[in-house]
């Protein structure tokens, strides 16, 4: 499963070696000489190009598996209501259901 391998592959990361990482890819594209070194040399940490590349092609099937569908929508808690939850003007219990429409409106799916 690509999810565990990609969460066991970052505890060995800090998150700043993430955005390093992250920074690094936007900088050496796929047509720059030596990619995977330059990577490995912005991450730090001795991290090596195979460490580098091998982050890199978990991530790639992370987002494969996003993109089909096989990542299941987090559950959020709806926001507490207000001091005044119970009153006629405030948000009871049929407002979940218009929070969650509401969230559901934004997303661009």
């Amino acid at each position: 499963m690509a999810s565990l391998s990609m969460s066991a592959a970052r505890a060995g990361w800090t998150p700043k070696q993430n955005k390093l990482f992250e920074q690094a890819l936007a900088v050496h594209d796929t047509d720059t000489p030596d990619r995977w070194h330059n990577v490995a040399r912005a991450v730090g940490g001795g991290k090596s190009a195979d460490d580098v590349r091998r982050y890199y092609e978990l991530l790639v099937l992370d987002v494969a598996r996003i993109e089909a569908g096989n990542v299941p929508f987090p559950v959020y808690r709806a926001p507490c209501p207000g001091p005044n939850h119970n009153t006629a003007g405030g948000r009871g219990t049929a407002s979940l259901a218009g929070y969650e429409t509401d969230r559901l409106k934004h997303l661009k799916i």
